[in-house]
């Protein structure tokens, strides 16, 4: 029978970027979405917090309110309700109107 080892509880995880990512920024690896809790220099390893609730940027205007309980995307600088290509980010946990410019979501990594 093959055996597994515990790594880490899965809420971060282990991220080396390319060029440095300031605290807070909002981050993909593949198809995960993440946000770092801190900054991180380039090419040093740092952590993605890939699990929690987060307010993340959203367009304001006309036709863009996300309700309660919708899955949300990330276009890569705001999030929507648009899957297209985009990355999912979670679940929206409380609704945004079209004048917001946030949406609080549930993180949920795609599979």
């Amino acid at each position: 029978m093959a055996s597994g080892t515990f790594v880490q509880t899965g809420s971060t995880i282990d991220y080396t970027p390319g060029s440095a990512v300031a605290a807070m920024d909002i981050v993909t690896v593949g198809n995960i979405v993440g946000v770092a809790p801190r900054d991180i220099a380039a090419n040093e390893i740092g952590c993605l917090q890939i699990d929690g609730v987060f307010d993340v940027p959203k367009t304001a205007g006309s036709s863009t309110a996300i309700a309660a309980g919708k899955k949300v995307y990330w276009t890569g600088s705001v999030a929507t309700e648009t899957a297209s290509t985009n990355k999912l980010l979670g679940y929206s946990v409380k609704a945004a109107g079209d004048d917001d410019t946030t949406v609080r979501v549930k993180f949920q990594c795609q599979g």
